[in-house]
């Protein structure tokens, strides 16, 4: 997708508890652009299913009832919120039961055409700029994208990562299948372990978010300097 001189967007790839989206938000929130969470966006067509009488596995109607559903994809950094068919689902999206079903919807060919489309629509209508984080963003859904990030992190750092994101409401086992199982089945439709070329790596292992953050909009300003492409 061809991006515009007028706008600037910055791409962001990553396994779960890599930090795409703190990083993502915090970029968006120092340079004035819009974020963009796609992960959240399959979290919203899961919980729509499982609030259907449709099981995730009868994925032709799936698709069509994600097709059919208005799906509000809020952009501000300091606070997205996200809608399906006039419901707020912000809070609910990021329970557990949505961790665990999402993949099932997230696999889903189908509706990954449907969502990749709206996110292209988000894409073209951000102005000045957009953050835009997920699973193939930098090869599938922006590959255009001025500044390309796989970020990455030591397993058992993303782990703990999660595990401190949900406050400890949630066991061990369950975090750990939530970071790595997701991962592998995530991994089956979309690339986000190895950096395709043009692609920098940031490993966020031993880094804050600060840190991370400070290095992304290093990339940007490279872009911006004229230097052309981020070196990796």
């Amino acid at each position: 997708m061809p991006q515009t001189k007028s706008r600037f967007v910055v791409a962001v790839d990553g396994p779960s508890g890599s930090g795409k989206s703190s990083t993502s938000r915090g970029v968006a929130e120092r340079r004035g652009y819009a974020y963009l969470d796609t992960g959240a966006m399959y979290r919203a067509a899961a919980w729509l299913v499982l609030q259907s009488d449709l099981d995730s596995s009868e994925q032709e109607l799936v698709s069509k009832l994600i097709e059919q559903a208005d799906l509000g994809i809020g952009t501000d950094p300091a606070g997205p919120r996200f809608t399906v068919n006039g419901t707020d689902v912000t809070e609910a999206i990021r329970e557990p039961v949505i961790s665990a079903s999402v993949s099932a919807v997230a696999t889903n060919l189908a509706v990954r055409e449907l969502l990749i489309a709206r996110q292209r629509e988000i894409i073209a209508a951000a102005d000045p700029g957009i953050v835009v984080e997920g699973r193939d963003i930098t090869t599938v859904v922006a590959p255009d994208a001025q500044v390309r990030v796989l970020l990455v992190a030591d397993p058992s750092a993303r782990v703990a990562r999660r595990k401190n994101e949900l406050g400890g409401v949630v066991g061990d086992d369950d975090v750990r299948d939530q970071v790595i199982r997701r991962d592998r089945d995530d991994s089956t439709v979309a690339q986000f372990h190895d950096a395709a070329p043009g692609v920098t790596v940031v490993d966020s292992t031993e880094l804050t978010l600060d840190e991370v953050v400070d290095r992304i909009c290093e990339l940007i300003d490279q872009v911006h300097a004229g230097s052309g492409s981020p070196s990796s």
